[in-house]
């Protein structure tokens, strides 16, 4: 039973599932349900290995890109009430997923690689968070020009992606995306692809012929 000072549960459905949460973890967005459903698609075509889910919240975007589908899914959030949400949405959903707190860089071990990489950072700049009080802070908060947290996802991605691997970064709007093409780039990524929905945008990213070669090297030593 819950405490009388703990938020109350709520449950959203997400794909047909029910996600749960409290007002600590920013609320499902029904949009990023193609978000999932892309990734999913991606499965079909990438390399055998793990996903990585990285910002995720409630966990929900990674859940229903590998329910089913016997994929491994690591999750990364910064937010502990945001990990333990995604722990039991977890062992609801029973995928396979291991749930980490902690900044995402600092999370990964250096060895580890993804066959895909789901993103879902926040991208509001610092000064338009107002807009939405009942959004926790730190799930929207990217940053003066509300890219901080992507550029630390294109990071992340240029290290732990395997060479044929793919990854989807989740953002507010395409012109955020031309906007990190320099940033991608400079991680030995490619845009290979930008959707715009109603809610948002996701990139499709890939590692460059140049990528796949510093990764190629580095194995060797």
């Amino acid at each position: 039973m819950l405490q009388a000072s703990e938020p109350q549960a709520r449950t959203t459905t997400f794909g047909g599932r029910p996600i749960g949460h409290d007002e600590r973890v920013l609320t499902p967005r029904p949009w990023t349900e193609a978000q999932s459903l892309w990734a999913r698609e991606l499965l079909d075509a990438v390399p055998l290995g793990p996903v990585l889910e990285v910002c995720a919240g409630a966990g929900h975007i990674g859940l229903l890109a590998v329910a089913d589908t016997g994929r491994h899914l690591v999750q990364v959030d910064a937010d502990l009430h945001a990990c333990v949400w995604a722990s039991r949405n977890a062992r609801v959903w029973g995928v396979d997923s291991d749930i980490r707190h902690g900044a995402m860089a600092e999370a990964l071990m250096p060895d580890e690689r993804f066959a895909l990489i789901i993103a879902d950072p926040p991208y509001l700049p610092s000064d338009g968070v107002g807009e939405f009080p009942e959004d926790p802070l730190t799930a929207i908060d990217g940053g003066s020009d509300g890219l901080d947290l992507a550029r630390e996802c294109l990071t992340v991605i240029g290290r732990h992606l395997i060479r044929g691997g793919a990854a989807l970064l989740q953002l507010r709007d395409e012109a955020q995306g031309r906007d990190l093409a320099a940033d991608a780039a400079a991680c030995g990524l490619t845009i290979d692809e930008s959707r715009q929905f109603d809610g948002g945008a996701v990139l499709l990213l890939r590692r460059t012929t140049e990528g796949r070669a510093h990764e190629q090297h580095s194995d060797e030593r």
